[in-house]
């Protein structure tokens, strides 16, 4: 068997939703989500407690995809042709063979 991780990162949690025509072998699990703060000063000689301040989450989502190793081409493919705008994602491939331990 062959186990397909894929890692999206997006700023927006709507794109983590998309329905992707998943199987039914396939795991979503939820990441934590980070947050990043940044301040900073609106006038920097004058008033320097008048202060602004951005906030940047990035929301996480991992999924997991079985599939056997005579089906991976096709997978593959399926996954080049599917486009995330606005999602930065990442596809780790890990196989067993005859020789691996359980």
């Amino acid at each position: 068997t062959t186990k397909i991780r894929i890692v999206i990162r997006s700023f927006e949690n709507k794109l983590l939703e998309n329905k992707w025509g998943l199987e039914r072998y396939t795991r979503k699990i939820g990441l934590p989500e980070s947050r990043v703060l940044y301040t900073l000063l609106r006038s920097p000689h004058i008033d320097k407690k008048s202060r602004e301040q951005f906030e940047m989450k990035i929301n996480k989502k991992l999924l997991v995809i079985k599939t056997e190793m005579h089906e991976l081409r096709k997978k593959f493919f399926w996954l080049k042709r599917q486009r995330i705008f606005g999602a930065q994602y990442e596809i780790q491939f890990s196989c067993k063979t005859r020789s691996d331990k359980d």
